[in-house]
């Protein structure tokens, strides 16, 4: 089984890049709730133990590694979200890479003032680049299972994706997304079936 390492970053590193960013998003599938994106860099390539895709780790694990993450000055990150009204208005995969491009510019940001003069690359997970970005980028199929800084930016943006989703059972009891955080599940399209959409569900999407 694959898992991620810095042997990518490295080899852009040794070509002349002075940071490497690694970008990943959370809930474009869903029916309900924002899409989250998390960009990460490392100022040193260090490892941590038990980094892998998001989809791969229970949840225990991935807050584990989150608070490491956190805790670590290595590391700097932003997560950025497009909200369900904005995803109706541009769609899902414009919301995703837009919010992309605002965490990706805003860690930029940091690593050019952290270390001057710096040229920076971003690594996408996925097939696609983000549009109108000013920096080098590379996308990478199933980069959050090849990446370390790709797998760290997927953890953080479903961790903290997660936790917006427990607030939103409080606030929406009927739904579940305590449990299904969103996605379309038989129980989550069938309350769907019941009582309809809230104010959260993604109305240009199937709901029923």
């Amino acid at each position: 089984m694959q898992s991620p390492n810095e042997n990518i970053e490295r080899k852009y590193l040794k070509s002349g890049y002075g940071q490497v960013i690694g970008i990943d998003e959370v809930g474009m599938g869903c029916l309900a709730g924002p899409v989250v994106v998390c960009a990460v860099y490392a100022t040193k390539l260090t490892s941590l133990l038990g980094v892998n895709d998001s989809k791969k780790l229970s949840a225990k694990k991935r807050e584990e590694i989150v608070t490491e993450l956190i805790g670590n000055k290595l590391f700097r990150y932003k997560v950025c979200s497009c909200q369900p009204k904005t995803i109706d208005k541009l769609n899902i995969h414009k919301a995703s890479k837009l919010a992309m491009k605002r965490a990706v510019e805003a860690v930029a940001k940091d690593a050019f003032v952290q270390r001057r003069p710096l040229q920076v690359i971003a690594l996408v997970d996925g097939p696609h680049r983000i549009p109108n970005l000013r920096i080098d980028q590379r996308a990478i199929i199933k980069g959050d299972q090849k990446v370390f800084v790709i797998a760290c930016a997927s953890i953080i943006a479903k961790v903290y994706r997660d936790k917006m989703m427990a607030k939103y059972a409080i606030k929406y009891p009927n739904y579940g997304f305590e449990i299904h955080k969103g996605y379309g599940t038989k129980q989550h399209y069938a309350q769907l079936a019941s009582i309809g959409p809230c104010a959260i569900h993604r109305k240009s999407f199937r709901l029923i």
